[in-house]
């Protein structure tokens, strides 16, 4: 038996959620090869390096074959996309094959599953990568998110509007469940919307079984994860780009990361999705799309919650009104944090707010704003050296923030604002060259925002925007 098949593979949702998911095995890519592994991820499963560089744990992860205890499955879903409900979604070419320490492992590109809505089920190498890349950098800025344990490169093509190199993303989560889960639960039935709650809550929140009412409870963690996910997101410039209902997790961990991108100049319009043509899901809109959301996740759960629909309502209601404050609280937490600061009173508030108008009225780089900050501070550099060289109004800020400092946050600012992101026309760059069979770009990029807070000699590039066409940069779902 080999190493892999010793490890017991739990199948719980497979098991307990029958009714909305489907079997389904994988098609499989014999020619696969791996092109990035997460060996300490992998090490976390008790996969060691000698099993990791093996044919067999390739032709596992390719879908050749799978371990004897996998029960492979396509999960259904709904999910208001750019405000438009869809009653059925569901996994169009992602197949999970199990649970090991209570993660998901999910296969992504791995072709047609019975939710594949006449696709093909998979997908091109680009978004694979790109997916590999931010979703590993927000792991380690401790922002919650799925991860990813391989990138396969499959060695076929796949049709999009082009011939393009296709791939597979080896998915870790800690559940694979959704607001839209909930939505294509609500519509099968109330038994089917119990089950589903009742395993969400003993897999996620298991402490609120002993709460007097642990459905309203279980609605109030999932804003309370959300407002804090938000926030996070907030405080690297971070724009998802596809904030469906379907694209939000209970466990308030970031999912799919399609046409997301990080903000250059602070502007919070910002909006980078081609097909967001109305800016739904601006950087701005972040918050109040969370909360509205999070109002269809309400409605999903109203028979849960009392018997009497109007009482439902009203405590969901009063449970939702807290979400905004909440959010507002974790978000002036995390500027505070990236500036210094630690009373968070009033007139800190005002600091971070007038902070952030000065960015968006002078077209400040967002990232290394934070980073020439200390650098002022710490006499390193000059204004005249900074980004705030020409920013209005800068000197006077800068005597209120000088004044209201926390010596003890000062000194380890360096260690919150990163020096490197996965900037957009960075990571382009790489994508462009790992299409073309030069990995060598992929591979700096993931060197460099492993490490984001260290600035390293020879690096530079990494830590600057792009010089040209900043405003026009556009991405693009990848399915």
């Amino acid at each position: 038996m080999s190493k892999f098949n010793k490890i017991k593979f739990k199948n719980s949702y497979a098991e307990e959620m029958y009714e909305i998911c489907q079997k389904c095995l994988p098609s499989g890519f014999n020619k696969a090869e791996f092109l990035l592994k997460n060996f300490q991820l992998a090490k976390e499963f008790g996969l060691d390096a000698k099993f990791v560089e093996s044919k067999e744990c390739l032709d596992i992860f390719s879908g050749v074959s799978l371990p004897e205890n996998s029960n492979p499955i396509a999960q259904a879903y709904a999910g208001h996309q750019f405000g438009h409900y869809n009653p059925q979604l569901g996994d169009g070419r992602a197949i999970l094959i199990g649970e090991i320490n209570n993660r998901d492992i999910q296969l992504k590109g791995i072709g047609q599953t019975p939710f594949s809505r006449r696709g093909d089920g998979k997908s091109s190498l680009g978004p694979v990568l790109r997916e590999y890349v931010i979703s590993e950098f927000m792991h380690t800025l401790n922002i919650p998110t799925t991860r990813a344990l391989f990138a396969i490169k499959t060695n076929e093509n796949v049709i999009r509007e082009t011939k393009q190199p296709g791939g597979v993303l080896v998915r870790v989560a800690k559940s694979h469940i959704r607001i839209g889960t909930f939505e294509y639960a609500r519509a099968q039935s109330n038994k089917v919307l119990k089950s589903l709650a009742d395993y969400s809550i003993n897999r996620h929140f298991p402490e609120l079984n002993k709460t007097e009412n642990k459905y309203l409870s279980f609605f109030a963690a999932v804003c309370d994860k959300q407002a804090s996910l938000i926030s996070k997101w907030m405080s690297i410039g971070f724009v998802h780009g596809v904030m469906n209902t379907d694209n939000m997790t209970i466990s308030g961990e970031t999912i799919d990361y399609g046409p997301c991108a990080f903000m250059d100049d602070y502007d919070p319009k910002t909006v980078f999705s081609s097909i967001d043509h109305h800016g739904r899901y601006a950087y701005k809109n972040q918050p109040s799309i969370m909360v509205w959301n999070l109002t269809k996740f309400a409605e999903s759960l109203i028979p849960l919650i009392h018997e009497e629909t109007e009482k439902s309502v009203k405590q969901l209601t009063e449970v939702l009104q807290l979400v905004i404050p909440s959010y507002k609280e974790y978000f002036y937490k995390e500027f505070s944090k990236k500036l210094g600061l630690s009373k968070m009173d009033n007139k800190e508030i005002k600091i971070i707010e007038d902070y952030l108008k000065i960015l968006k009225s002078n077209s400040i780089d967002f990232t290394k704003s934070f980073r020439d900050l200390s650098k002022i501070y710490l006499s390193i550099i000059d204004v005249k050296e900074s980004v705030f060289l020409n920013a209005k109004d800068f000197t006077n800020w800068y005597k209120r923030w000088n004044h209201r400092l926390d010596p003890k946050i000062i000194k380890k600012i360096d260690g919150i604002n990163p020096s490197y992101i996965p900037r957009n026309h960075i990571i382009e760059n790489a994508l462009m060259h790992s299409i073309n069979n030069d990995d060598s770009k992929i591979i700096d990029l993931i060197k460099v925002i492993s490490q984001p807070f260290d600035e390293v000699s020879g690096y530079e590039d990494f830590a600057s925007p792009s010089k040209i066409n900043r405003s026009r940069y556009v991405t693009y779902c990848g399915t």
